[in-house]
């Protein structure tokens, strides 16, 4: 094929994806239904101990060299859960899941006294006090989510035979349910396809072993405590091994996911990457895999992603700023669509993948982009029509609240050229971009859109104090053709689309 018809047809191919396409809101099928709670977080156990976890990078523009273990860890304090800021910025999200696991709680004890001994007794690595506990039950309860949690499985919890025995799991039950609290959902322990650093070792025959007296334990102590299973954090025959062994005692299937692992670990992602269809569509391929599991050996059971973010290992340097926000919406819409239950980030406020900074809890550019999700998106999924294709993302749900309304998420990640949509009804629109500083040029390089900042209809958005949210206001659209600026998060409400399937 000679040059000049290649360049024609990469001519004709830039040209379609242009094409303005038409959209009719009113007549969106409904695909699937999501829990209330769909959007939830982590709040990982170290991080309500105390104890050694992923050590933040500096800003993107300080990357120096990679972090090697043991620097990459930090020693954090237990987080501040009465934080009027904390507590505000995550009831705006809620109804959620607040998940309180991770790989540390494999081996945290509970100490169940308000002291905690001096050092953890043999065959833990942590200790967790009644009073750490009563105030994730106290937050739980003060911004309106249901609590998830996992149980230490390490040696210390095991009998001469090495089985797992539940005395540690029955006091931190008994407890909680002492104090008015509930555990909504549990998983046995944390990601067991993973040999761990607290001595367990991954193994399908010995997880179904355990997993069956922690099935009749918690049946018999906590019976409206969902069980979610595997767990796992692979796509791989161990991943599908530790899945079969439970999958008969499961109330819903459970699965973790990161596309990569942060530098701190080896990692070797670049944020030129953050945009592309090969980085966004790892989703497909990880919730793939289980539905397949799902289907052949727990049929009709939910499933829940219950931890997920973009790299594990805290996250690389760009997790922080806006570029993550495109992974994050994105992974919301493709979920929703394949029927995925419930999907919980991790974390809320730690390290760089953090919705909130560690430190002062001020929201990251992902959290706008979960506070729209939260306020915009309803629990109703349609089918927008429009195949996936660089540059045009759009995932279509009933609108929250409103009798018959559509809310559009429409993702352009392409960082040159503009798309378009045609809809035949008004909407508000909310386009969330990188918040450019003086010195930045307006081409959408991974530097530009790697900033800390977002902004809202071109507009910076304010954080506020620590009592307010901050505003977030739509602007009027008209009907007919709308652009899609290059590199920009755009929801569309439409209160007027008439949508049977949102009545």
């Amino acid at each position: 094929m000679t040059l000049p018809v290649l360049a024609s047809l990469a001519a004709m191919h830039r040209a379609a994806a242009a094409d303005p396409i038409a959209l009719d809101p009113a007549n969106l099928p409904r695909i699937a239904t999501v829990d209330e709670r769909f959007q939830s977080y982590n709040i990982e156990m170290v991080e309500v101990t105390g104890g050694p976890f992923w050590r933040p990078y500096g800003r993107p523009e300080s990357a120096g060299a990679a972090q090697r273990l043991p620097d990459a860890y930090a020693t954090y304090r237990a987080i501040e859960l009465k934080n009027p800021r904390l507590r505000r910025l995550a009831a705006a999200l809620s109804p959620a899941y607040l998940r309180v696991s991770g790989t540390w709680a494999n081996a945290t004890y509970f100490a169940d006294q308000d002291t905690a001994p001096s050092k953890p007794p043999a065959g833990f690595n942590g200790v967790l006090t009644r009073p750490q506990w009563r105030g994730v039950v106290d937050f739980a309860g003060a911004v309106g989510a249901a609590i998830v949690t996992s149980f230490a499985a390490s040696p210390g919890t095991r009998d001469v035979r090495g089985q797992w025995t539940p005395e540690q799991a029955r006091s931190l039950v008994s407890f909680t349910q002492s104090i008015g609290g509930e555990i909504a959902a549990a998983e046995f322990l944390n990601e067991p396809d993973l040999k761990s650093g607290a001595g367990i070792e991954a193994d399908a025959a010995a997880f179904r072993r355990d997993f069956s007296t922690f099935h009749t334990f918690m049946r018999k102590m906590s019976p409206r405590t969902v069980l979610l299973g595997p767990g796992t954090i692979g796509t791989d025959a161990t991943a599908a091994d530790m899945f079969t062994a439970v999958a008969d005692g499961i109330d819903a299937v459970s699965y973790h996911h990161y596309g990569a692992v942060s530098e701190r670990c080896g990692g070797r992602r670049t944020p030129e990457l953050a945009l592309s269809e090969e980085w966004l569509a790892q989703t497909d391929e990880a919730i793939a895999f289980y539905l397949r599991l799902r289907d052949q050996l727990a049929p009709g059971r939910a499933i829940w992603l219950t931890e997920t973010a973009e790299a594990a290992c805290g996250g690389n340097r760009w997790a922080a700023t806006f570029l993550d926000t495109f992974r994050y919406l994105d992974q919301l819409g493709r979920l929703a669509k394949a029927g995925v239950a419930v999907v919980m980030h991790n974390t809320l406020a730690a390290s760089d993948y953090g919705l909130l900074d560690w430190q002062t809890f001020l929201p990251r550019p992902s959290y706008f982009g979960a506070l729209l999700w939260r306020r915009l998106m309803g629990a109703t999924v349609l089918e927008s029509g429009v195949p996936i294709r660089n540059g045009l993302h759009v995932y279509a749900h009933c609108g929250r609240g409103l009798a018959g309304a559509v809310t559009l998420l429409v993702i352009n990640n392409d960082r040159t050229a503009s798309r378009e949509l045609i809809l035949p009804s008004p909407s508000e629109r909310y386009t969330l971009a990188a918040a450019k500083t003086a010195d930045q040029t307006t081409a959408t390089t991974a530097a530009n859109l790697a900033s800390a900042t977002a902004s809202l209809n071109g507009h910076v958005i304010a954080t506020g104090d620590e009592h307010e949210l901050p505003p977030l206001q739509g602007t009027l659209t008209a009907a007919g053709t709308i652009a899609f600026a290059p590199a920009t998060i755009t929801f569309l409400s439409i209160a007027g689309a008439g949508n049977r399937d949102c009545s």
